[in-house]
């Protein structure tokens, strides 16, 4: 009688399914990826819409061999990969390794292991999710191009043996730029006025508050460069009456609502 094939990426997430499916599944695991861009060359054809090559490494062939032989006399081959987008492009890859056209293949997604999601996700599978697998391999393939094209700078550049990819490039790019506007920046001194005002309650009291000046009457900006114009400005302030003309109220986020 065949058994139904169930592929994970790790052996201890097999031994805990075959605990919960019993005899009737035959529990493989993958150890990750199957098949992957080649080492020794650039692997991704930029000339035919970035179409990848993918091979088995020689460290994969064996467990390559095992699953191709063992879904041949599998009744059903359930990929029961991580649910993720690296997840799903294993279970991808492992059917094209498997090339068995005879043998049904079905996608089973799970979140977590207990008896009752595990039930549940075997009675609702589903066919591998091409738009997951794509953004992967766009992924991958984003990685390769990157890697391959400026890890050869970094060794001439800086050290033998670093590598580029597609997160470090992005922030270093940032990091530069913001550098770039560091060392462009010209300090400008300026300077800013505050007064010191109060506002009348009763005949006994009074409420001290803090203004500082932002413009002047017509609307302008004021901008102060430097201690003569702070000086002759805080002169004419010292002179001056002050009244309130508008008041604006605007109501508090109440995450700034402070309690009394």
């Amino acid at each position: 009688m065949k058994k139904n094939l169930v592929i994970v990426e790790s052996p201890a997430k097999a031994r805990t399914l075959s605990r919960i499916l019993g005899s009737d599944y035959s529990l493989k695991a993958s150890l990750g990826h199957v098949r992957d861009l080649p080492k020794s060359k650039l692997g991704v054809d930029i000339e035919k819409g970035f179409a990848p090559t993918y091979v088995v490494p020689r460290e994969k062939s064996k467990i390559a061999r095992e699953l191709k032989e063992a879904a041949k006399t599998a009744s059903t081959v359930y990929l029961a990969t991580d649910p993720d987008r690296e997840g799903e492009a294993i279970s991808w890859h492992l059917v094209k390794v498997m090339k068995s056209n005879k043998t049904p293949y079905r996608r089973v997604v799970f979140h977590e292991i207990t008896e009752e999601a595990i039930r549940q996700a075997f009675k609702h599978t589903r066919s591998i999710d091409m738009q997951l697998v794509n953004a992967q391999q766009a992924r991958r393939i984003l990685d390769r191009l990157v890697g391959y094209k400026l890890s050869p700078l970094l060794w001439k550049k800086v050290r033998r043996g670093l590598s580029a990819g597609r997160v470090q490039s992005v922030t270093l790019r940032i990091i530069v730029d913001r550098e770039r506007e560091i060392e462009k920046f010209v300090p400008e001194e300026y300077w800013t006025i505050e007064a010191e005002l109060a506002k009348r309650i009763s005949v006994d009291e009074e409420a001290a508050f803090r203004a500082m000046l932002v413009g002047l009457a017509n609307g302008d900006k004021l901008d102060i460069h430097n201690q003569e114009e702070a000086t002759e400005i805080k002169s004419e302030l010292e002179q001056a009456n002050y009244s309130v003309t508008k008041v604006k109220r605007k109501r508090l986020p109440a995450s700034q609502h402070h309690p009394s």
